[in-house]
């Protein structure tokens, strides 16, 4: 019987840095199997020559991934947290962090960059973007809520953010959030199958294209 990581609050403080972790170090910065987003996003343009067909590769390849549990699992513990979460489901987490800062990079964002590494996983919440900033400072939202993000935020309230992101994906794979899954992204893996994966990884790629518009920059090279 699977058990609800929110049941103990400091289990749950645990369960959110550890995910904040893996995303960030995991999804963004790469390890081991797992290129970097920036690597991505330079090879990407390299290999199409233009930012909206490197854009166009990068759906499409982390589509497939999504739909493939084998890359998952062969990526042991770097997917696994030490609590009850579907390793399957924290890997498409993974997968779509890496989509979306690719796609930052290509768009000319970046992700080091503390601000645009919240931008990232702030994307992935979709609908609830508006009510997690709120929630962390940000006061009343307009207009998209990653650039708020990313020109607004104070330093202070850049970690309250990945908190909340964070802290919402676990509510959702907790016993009792299985039946309030989020409007954007939903449990994923064994749990729905890799078609419908495939299907919200695109919902999310077309989010994050319009979340990060071109600033006028783009990677050139790979890291």
């Amino acid at each position: 019987m699977t058990t609800d990581p929110t049941d103990d609050p400091s289990r749950t403080d645990r369960v959110v840095d550890t995910l904040i972790d893996r995303l960030l170090r995991t999804g963004i910065d790469g390890v081991g199997r797992l290129d970097s987003a920036r690597k991505v996003g330079a090879d990407a343009l390299r290999a199409e020559h233009s930012a909206e067909r490197a854009i166009d590769s990068i759906v499409s390849s982390h589509t497939k991934l999504a739909a493939t549990g084998g890359f998952v699992t062969g990526l042991g513990g770097f997917v696994t947290l030490p609590v009850a979460l579907p390793a399957n489901v924290v890997g498409f987490y993974l997968i779509a962090t890496r989509m979306v800062a690719a796609i930052a990079v290509v768009r000319g964002y970046d992700v080091t960059k503390d601000e645009v590494r919240t931008a990232v996983l702030l994307s992935l919440s979709g609908d609830d973007a508006t009510e997690i900033l709120r929630k962390a400072g940000g006061g009343v939202i307009t207009g998209r809520a990653t650039s708020f993000a990313l020109d607004r935020l104070p330093p202070a309230a850049l970690m309250a953010v990945n908190k909340g992101v964070a802290f919402r994906i676990v509510v959702q794979l907790g016993e009792k959030g299985l039946g309030r899954m989020g409007r954007m992204v939903p449990l994923a893996g064994g749990v729905i199958g890799g078609g419908i994966d495939a299907y919200f990884m695109n919902r999310l790629a077309k989010h994050a294209r319009k979340e990060f518009p071109p600033t006028g920059s783009a990677a050139i090279t790979s890291a």
